[in-house]
């Protein structure tokens, strides 16, 4: 027996095939994890020390070490951006490379410990880390979108219902409609995370520790604020990667959606906003082409999203309790998933962030058919009952369109025929203005000039709070 299987090993007498290395190997994947490993296997050596388990001597060697070995484990894949090693997991190789500096010492820091609550430490403990950095590039979204509201709120375009034209609206509306989508998804990961913030070490295989160490010592040295309650469902539970994987699906959504609506509005039948450069790409044939490829892989990496989401249930579906193997493909849809979403996060931040908008084409898009309701709410205001006055409004959008006409060419006397009610010429006329129909909508959430104002103030003093300096190239 080579030492390849030396956590394990023991009663075997033969190599596993290769074929079953092929599947059951996890190096590749689970390397991502060692300062990790090193971070859990620090605080388990402490804490056997603290509860006489462990000698001051072993201790301090295991410490030593495993700062070593931390160091050249991040030298190396730096270098090569993989390990070499022949073991079959992260934390084979740092046991490992332990007892090359250790010695002796290293054979007891597994002491009491199973590699099951470990594997689910690690696993938490690169989350609650990693998921911060998730959190950053949404708020940084976020405070890309609100500037631009910001900038642009003078900018009156369509809105549109069914991808038809239906109303006037600010376009910093519509971008702000999006932040609060993703203030959202903020809001849903911090409320993961305190779920997340439990720690599963000192769990066992399944039956718990036979030492009788501080679990909730140990947690806080990890920066947990709890211990798992019961060992079977520490190693046994993944219903933290099953929530992050299905909240990364939302957020995909609404990137997605995001990122469709600037596709179309970047068409040429649309054309009131331009792609930068950086996030767009040519045709290998048509050289007048600019394509949206960026916002295509987002709006695409939102299925995949979904899928990542779907395919680790189905893996837990009909698992028994505790641990089983399984389980090891956690890790491999957990980092596919994170990774894919950072990045389509950064390409749309990169994208609303040099996209140009077009103010008069926006504005050239507006026509008076989209101020129909505009012309029911003066009927209503005026005494007209609402069903009423949209069926005026009717009669006279079919008056206009059979003398080929738009709302605001029909002549007053035929609004007056239809209904006196439609007032004077002047206050006709008065109703058609882009300025004056976004103004009316004054009630909280509207697209008026003071109730965007006030949106854009709301999430600005929540950006004060939660944004953070980070790395966003």
């Amino acid at each position: 027996m080579t030492d390849r299987y030396k956590l394990w090993g023991g009663c075997f007498e033969e190599e596993p095939s290769s074929v079953l290395r092929r599947l059951n190997d996890s190096l590749g994947i689970d390397s991502r994890l060692y300062r990790e490993d090193v971070k859990g296997s620090k605080a388990w050596a402490e804490e056997l020390h603290r509860s006489g388990h462990l000698s001051k001597q072993d201790n301090d060697a295991i410490q030593k070490g495993l700062d070593k070995v931390e160091e050249k484990i991040t030298e190396e894949l730096y270098k090569n951006g993989k390990l070499n090693d022949t073991e079959e997991d992260i934390h084979s190789v740092v046991e490992r490379r332990l007892t090359e500096h250790a010695g002796e010492a290293a054979l007891r820091l597994h002491t009491a410990r199973s590699r099951n609550d470990q594997s689910a430490t690690d696993t938490k403990l690169w989350m609650l880390s990693s998921l911060k950095r998730i959190q950053n590039e949404i708020i940084h979204l976020i405070s890309v979108l609100v500037k631009r509201a910001e900038q642009e709120i003078d900018t009156i375009c369509p809105g549109y219902t069914h991808l038809q034209r239906a109303q006037p609206i600010r376009w910093s509306h519509f971008l702000l409609s999006y932040a609060w989508s993703f203030r959202d998804d903020v809001t849903r990961l911090e409320e993961q995370r305190i779920r997340l913030s439990s720690c599963p070490l000192g769990s066992g295989a399944i039956a718990g520790c036979a030492l009788p160490i501080d679990r909730k010592k140990l947690a806080a040295s990890l920066g947990f604020q709890n211990v798992t309650p019961n060992s079977m469902f520490a190693v046994g539970s993944r219903d933290h990667i099953v929530e992050f994987l299905n909240w990364a699906s939302l957020c995909g959504l609404h990137l997605s959606r995001l990122a469709e609506d600037l596709i179309i509005y970047s068409s040429q039948e649309f054309k009131f906003i331009q792609q930068s450069d950086q996030f767009s790409t040519g045709s290998s044939l048509m050289p007048q082409k600019r394509n949206p490829d960026g916002l295509e892989l987002v709006r695409g990496a939102a299925g995949i999203l979904l899928g990542d989401a779907f395919s680790f249930s189905c893996i837990l579906k009909g698992l028994p309790s505790t641990y089983n193997k399984d389980l090891q493909s956690d890790k491999e849809i957990l980092f596919r998933a994170y990774d894919r979403l950072l990045d389509c996060l950064k390409v749309t931040v990169g994208t609303v962030f040099n996209m140009k908008v077009d103010v008069e084409k926006a504005r050239s898009l507006l026509e008076p058919g989209m101020l129909a309701t505009d012309l029911a709410h003066a009927l209503v205001r005026r005494g007209v009952p609402f069903r009423r006055a949209h069926h005026l409004v009717g009669a006279a959008l079919r008056r206009a369109a059979a003398l080929d006409l738009d709302l605001q060419q029909l002549p007053h006397l035929e609004y007056v025929a239809i209904c006196p009610e439609f007032g004077t010429e002047e206050e006709l006329m008065k109703i058609f203005s882009w300025e004056a129909s976004v103004e009316q909508y004054t009630t909280e959430g509207g697209t008026s000039r003071n109730t965007v104002l006030q949106q854009i103030q709301e999430l600005n003093q929540w950006l004060h709070g939660n944004i953070t300096t980070c790395d966003y190239k």
